[in-house]
């Protein structure tokens, strides 16, 4: 049949599927390129250390950016936040999609708990690990190896071309010291808190560190924990009228971990990170040596001149806990709800520290950062000040 107007063609057929075709090859192209895989590749940008240029996040940690914004008052914002929780395991959050670039030499000084862990979370396969590679450990103890990781003196590390990066997990007595050497010998460094056992130290350290162009990295595990996340969205946006946090648990030896306030500068951290800086009013240290008990009381006030009061309180049998009381106008929190098991706190902490060693941090988070720590460290001074005027 045929229908007037219409100029019938053999070659009609073969003009469709080649549209057809076209059509279908665009659209693969166009998948293609929108595949983070294939932008990150394309994108590869060789990331020279503690460089400042953007361009560097391609590298790594795409997904763990950006995190939950600060509420006024309070210092948050100075971490990178896994999307949607805090606390979300990096093996599911944090996706690379190409192998680095470079691998950081890295020696673990001090095989504790810390240490371990540390060791561990450098030798297992995660993200922020294949950045790294353990070169062995150094110890005071005739080790031989850990987990078959080998051990190496203090002057090897040191000296070494290999070792880039030192984590610093002694006791808080000889922390100090070893960032010290290691910053001289042109390391980047990262140390469990305290970073040392005074504010002044801090601040000299932190100084030869920009000098020397290194990365300093002040672990806090306690502000990855999801207790802190729990607390941090039940504060933001309250008026608080005041509040309590006591801290229990056994003797720790002075000598080795430092003045209370600074061995248990942790729960200094969380004060000052949910309610912004604090003054000093007033701190007792009640000990009994015979006993191995000791009692320090820390009334602090915010900058709205709302009282908080921190307490640490340790003696043989007394169990780790903290007890919270926290009011505001709204209502009162008394304690803290059971919200979950905290995993991997020290693996998310070297992603932060991997973060630094690339350069993907900016000038102001890293100030954020070194003043909170600083005010914790100054603070933590001023009450072994006061304590000890007392007696």
């Amino acid at each position: 049949m045929i229908i007037p107007g219409v100029r019938r063609t053999a070659r009609s057929p073969d003009f469709f599927l080649t549209g057809v075709i076209i059509s279908v090859l665009s659209l693969m192209v166009i998948i293609t390129m929108l595949n983070p895989s294939y932008i990150l590749k394309e994108n590869k940008i060789k990331c020279r250390v503690g460089s400042k240029d953007r361009g560097c996040q391609s590298l790594s940690f795409p997904e763990a950016l950006e995190g939950p914004p600060s509420s006024p008052g309070t210092w948050g914002g100075h971490l990178r936040w896994l999307p949607g929780h805090p606390t979300q395991p990096l093996e599911e959050e944090t996706k690379m999609n190409a192998e680095p670039e470079r691998k950081f030499g890295v020696v673990v000084v001090g095989v504790g708990r810390a240490g371990s862990v540390r060791i561990r979370d450098l030798r297992n396969p995660h993200p922020s690990s294949a950045f790294l590679n353990l070169i062995g450990f150094v110890s005071r103890r005739e080790l031989g190896s850990v987990e078959g990781v080998p051990q190496i003196s203090l002057e090897d590390a040191l000296s070494s071309q290999e070792v880039e990066v030192a984590y610093i997990c002694s006791e808080n007595s000889s922390h100090e010291d070893y960032i010290r050497q290691f910053l001289n010998a042109g390391k980047h460094v990262l140390v469990e808190y305290p970073m040392t056992l005074s504010w002044a130290a801090a601040r000299d350290l932190w100084d030869l560190a920009e000098q020397k162009g290194r990365v300093l990295h002040e672990e806090h595990v306690e502000l990855l924990m999801e207790e802190f996340a729990f607390l941090k969205k039940e504060v933001v946006g309250k008026d608080l009228l005041k509040g309590s946090l006591l801290f229990t648990a056994g003797p720790l030896e002075q000598e080795r971990f430092g003045f209370p306030a600074f061995s248990g500068i942790s729960r200094l951290t969380w004060l000052v990170s949910l309610f912004g800086e604090l003054s000093l009013v007033s701190a007792t240290l009640e000990q009994r040596k015979e006993d191995q008990y000791m009692k320090m009381t820390v009334c602090l006030e915010t900058e709205n001149k709302r009282p908080l009061t921190w307490i640490e309180e340790k003696a043989p049998g007394l169990k780790r806990n903290r007890h919270l009381s926290f009011h505001f106008k709204s209502g009162s929190l008394e304690n803290m709800p059971n919200v979950g098991v905290n995993k991997n706190i020290f693996l998310k902490d070297q992603n932060i520290f991997v973060q630094k060693l690339l350069g993907q941090f900016s000038e102001k988070e890293l100030a954020a950062e070194k003043k909170r720590i600083l005010h914790c460290l100054w603070l933590a001074e001023e009450i072994q000040k006061h304590c000890y005027s007392k007696e």
